[in-house]
């Protein structure tokens, strides 16, 4: 089988598409042969990982799976002792670990909403559900006793999606550049007393971390959803949002500086992860690439978008967390290298015989394999996220990881280019 269409089986694509790119950017950059060679290192690191888990290429797809599960709860144990074995519960805890994922990650500052502007914006329009569940008559009278940030990040499963963006996300839509600052990110640890607020928005999300781009804040809700490998996947995902607001912080600030007068009208599209929904022509003597800023595959697995050449910053900010997680094995004593197994396997999966010899994908990616753990299913649904870092992969090899952020970063509004 040839390397464009044992990749073209894993993305679901048509191989026309990777032998349109192989053609084109192969021409275009003088790169040759770069599918074969993904090709191999993809065999290289699933040969490699497979040695160090004990098992080899004849393993059977549910030994490999079962495998990389009990490998992400060996290491989400780990990870937790190392932590000090911060209770689910505690905001002081998880504050701790917010703390410990911010010196991990460099003090970064960002362009982010002004705290006067962001109590303005709740002066102007009261979340009274908040006001009412917390026992204050005015905002004012809360504000004089409760974290500004913390009554943001209770917006969204105290008052809700639907007021939140037909009510109290229509004010966005007058901000202006001077309505933003830079400052550090700020971390919180929701205190006990909101956090029980939550338990419902938590079972959906099967996460209790979150994050407000607008305001550079990253939270933890201290709730125990009582699911395998917790520990592992916040503290991921807190790694992710690291990477994920300082993108983002970074377009706020090319917007406010740009002479077009769209600050506000491209914020709330970043906000909302909007991404291109018409289908264009077909290649010509370019290749066209989607920006996609979401994982379309969580609302549905067949969106035509995922067939297309595209690449898709979510993917990035996870290579990038991956990276932080392994720095965090090899730097610091009592925590284990082995967390190094990780990395650079994002993009890395394959073919393996099942019980009854058909062959299934099994993806190598730490959140697909975390995802699997957390909601017990079979691993052929968590792929995604590994179909969308061997896209990204795809187009990195032809160019670069800055290249592809400055391509992702300059047409994510427009939500296409061509090369």
């Amino acid at each position: 089988m040839k390397s464009f269409e044992k990749l073209a089986n894993i993305l679901r694509t048509d191989k026309d598409n990777l032998r349109i790119i192989e053609e084109g950017l192969g021409s275009s950059t003088g790169k040759k042969n770069v599918l074969d060679k993904i090709v191999e290192e993809n065999d290289f690191l699933v040969n490699d990982r497979l040695k160090s888990l004990g098992l080899s290429r004849q393993s059977s797809a549910k030994e490999i799976y079962d495998a990389l599960i009990s490998k992400v709860e060996a290491d989400n144990l780990a990870l937790f002792e190392f932590l000090g074995k911060p209770s689910v519960n505690s905001s002081k805890d998880w504050q701790k670990v917010l703390l410990f994922a911010l010196e991990l990650s460099g003090r970064q500052k960002g362009f982010f909403l002004k705290i006067e502007k962001a109590v303005e914006l709740l002066k102007s329009c009261p979340p009274l559900n908040v006001l009412k569940t917390l026992g204050y008559n005015s905002v004012e009278e809360m504000l004089k006793s409760e974290d500004i940030f913390e009554i943001y990040s209770s917006l969204r499963f105290i008052e809700g999606s639907e007021w939140l963006n037909k009510v109290f996300f229509r004010q966005y839509e007058s901000l202006k550049p001077e309505d933003f600052e830079y400052r550090e990110i700020t971390t919180r640890a929701l205190s006990e007393r909101i956090a029980l607020l939550a338990s419902d928005f938590i079972k959906k999300k099967y996460h209790n971390v979150s994050h407000l781009k607008e305001l550079g804040v990253i939270f933890v809700i201290p709730l125990a959803l009582d699911i395998a490998g917790e520990t592992m996947r916040n503290f991921s995902l807190i790694l992710h949002y690291f990477n994920e607001i300082p993108f983002y912080s970074s377009l706020f600030e090319k917007f406010a500086a740009s002479a077009n007068g769209n600050f506000a009208q491209n914020l709330i599209s970043l906000l909302r992860g909007d991404v291109f929904d018409r289908k264009l022509p077909d290649f010509k003597n370019k290749i066209r690439w989607l920006v996609v800023q979401r994982y379309l595959a969580k609302d549905d697995e067949n969106d035509w978008r995922l067939f297309s050449p595209h690449i898709n910053p979510e993917a990035l900010h996870w290579q990038r967390a991956e990276r932080l997680l392994s720095k965090a094995g090899k730097d610091f004593d009592g925590l284990s290298a082995d967390l190094i197994f990780w990395q650079n396997l994002g993009w890395v999966g394959d073919y393996f015989k099942d019980d009854v010899g058909i062959d299934v994908l099994a993806s190598f990616n730490l959140v697909d394999t975390a995802m699997s753990l957390v909601q017990e299913k079979e691993l052929i649904k968590y792929l995604y996220h590994h179909q969308e870092s061997l896209w990204n992969k795809i187009f990195m090899e032809y160019f670069n990881e800055e290249k592809m952020e400055e391509m992702m970063k300059e047409n994510i509004i427009k939500g296409w280019f061509e090369i």
